[in-house]
């Protein structure tokens, strides 16, 4: 049974980025499919798709750092580099499980599909 799953670890700080919020888009419809935040371990409390709502097509997940970053003080009362971080991927087998992880700081970010 496929699913998508995410994981958001703060690396300047050396922890999971517990209570991010993440918003999942269908891309091809513009449908938002679900708003989420992340649990105490980074990762959402279920995956964010699976079984038959997976679908082959294009997807958005929408990170929002800025707001986590504000709230753990990382950012001071400054505006924040980083705002939201959009990651824009397709799902070409949807059989499969699509791991999306999310490694990011107040300054930069990257990204890789996980297992």
């Amino acid at each position: 049974m496929g699913r998508l799953t995410t994981h958001v670890l703060d690396i300047a700080s050396g922890r999971p980025a517990a209570g991010m919020g993440v918003r999942l888009t269908d891309l091809d419809s513009g449908a938002t499919l679900g708003e989420f935040v992340t649990n105490a371990d980074g990762r959402l409390d279920a995956p964010a798709l699976q079984g038959d709502a997976l679908k082959a097509g294009r997807y958005e997940l929408l990170f929002r750092v800025g707001d986590y970053f504000r709230a753990t003080g990382a950012t001071g009362d400054g505006l924040p580099f980083l705002d939201e971080v959009p990651l824009r991927f397709g799902v070409a087998d949807a059989s499969q499980h699509y791991h999306v992880p999310l490694l990011v700081s107040p300054w930069a970010y990257s990204t890789y599909r996980g297992s």
